[in-house]
């Protein structure tokens, strides 16, 4: 491939050469590693999805990739399981690492959990995709790991801030795939998503947790602050940004950032969210929904200049499409939510 061009421009349309490729998910049940196994599955590629052992038959949002024959292979495991690890990335040309210990409020009671699922468990996939010579490792970073900006857009030279140990766990993750790259020529890339939903996401993020509270007809929208800005992508946009990047080797031992470009506030995204989904509310600060003030990250907004100008990826959903199309998914699943109870 021609690492100064556009290796991947059509991935983002549909045409990405992924048929009969053996490809890894890590965190594969998950909101983003789902919706990442349907794009594969849709352009012709083998998944072997490793999910976090349950003790019951539930199988979440892979269930209609499970039937005998189908394209996904499930396997059981933890990513800070070294050898369970490396017998997931034997035989994969690619491997997309999204398996974390995610939400910041239960970062605040448990870091040390973060530090062994999101430091040690990159540590491990690193180290097997190395071992297995894979042809391409992508790994998941999050915009949490810049804090407040300090200059906006965010570009991914942006200093980094670990304002919870959530995000100081990712850096630590980010920094250990990166240094595969270095040391040991390791063919990784470090994507980093600004604040992803859709379709699929749990009650412990912000549009979820609003979507809830309406279509159970609370007539008051209980949230932390309300002036924080965030960068919010579509989940089939981010999930594009991830085939796109796979094939980008200008994405060669670099991070990028998959954001739209625009902001929006809390407070503001709260009103967007009521008139997506038809109700009447009031918007009501929670003082136990606030983040400890040093903790709270107020502004993040994204430079995507390397994921259009090096991967030719774009986000296509806006984000007033983006909210009704979760709006509708949220109404029509209401019973995963419980719209009472703030979800750590």
């Amino acid at each position: 491939m021609n690492s100064d061009s556009n290796s991947n421009s059509d991935s983002t349309h549909g045409a990405g050469p992924w048929q009969g490729r053996k490809v890894l998910v890590t965190g594969a049940e998950g909101f983003i590693g789902s919706t990442l196994v349907d794009l594969l599955v849709e352009r012709g590629a083998q998944v072997r999805a490793l999910v976090h052992y349950k003790p019951y038959a539930e199988k979440g949002h892979l269930a209609h990739h499970l039937a005998p024959g189908g394209a996904v292979e499930m396997l059981a495991g933890d990513v800070r399981d070294a050898g369970r690890v490396m017998d997931a990335v034997a035989g994969c040309d690619t491997v997309f690492h999204l398996a974390a210990l995610i939400g910041i409020p239960y970062s605040y009671d448990s870091p040390g959990a973060y530090v062994q699922t999101n430091v040690v468990g990159t540590e491990n996939v690193a180290e097997a995709c190395r071992r297995h010579g894979v042809r391409r490792l992508v790994h998941t970073s999050t915009s949490e790991v810049y804090g407040t900006a300090l200059t906006a857009p965010i570009s991914e030279d942006h200093p980094l801030q670990p304002q919870s140990p959530y995000s100081a766990s990712k850096i630590g993750a980010d920094m250990l795939a990166l240094s595969h790259r270095h040391a040991f020529e390791l063919p990784v890339t470090v994507v980093r998503p600004f604040n992803t939903y859709g379709p699929r996401q749990s009650a412990r993020a912000v549009i979820p947790t609003i979507l809830a509270q309406l279509h159970s007809g609370a007539r008051q929208i209980k949230l932390g602050s309300l002036t924080p800005t965030r960068d919010f992508t579509f989940v089939t946009d981010t999930a594009a940004g991830f085939l796109a990047l796979a094939d980008c080797d200008r994405a060669l031992g670099h991070v990028v950032n998959l954001g739209t470009g625009r902001e929006i506030a809390i407070g503001a995204l709260a009103e967007a969210l009521i008139a997506a989904s038809g109700r009447q509310a009031e918007v009501v600060v929670d003082a136990g929904r606030l983040r400890p003030s040093g903790s709270e990250v107020e502004r993040l907004l994204s430079d995507n200049s390397r994921a259009r100008e090096w991967a030719g990826w774009r986000p296509e959903v806006s984000l007033e499409e983006g909210l009704e199309r979760t709006s509708d998914w949220v109404a029509a699943n209401l019973g995963l939510f419980r719209a009472d109870r703030y979800q750590v």
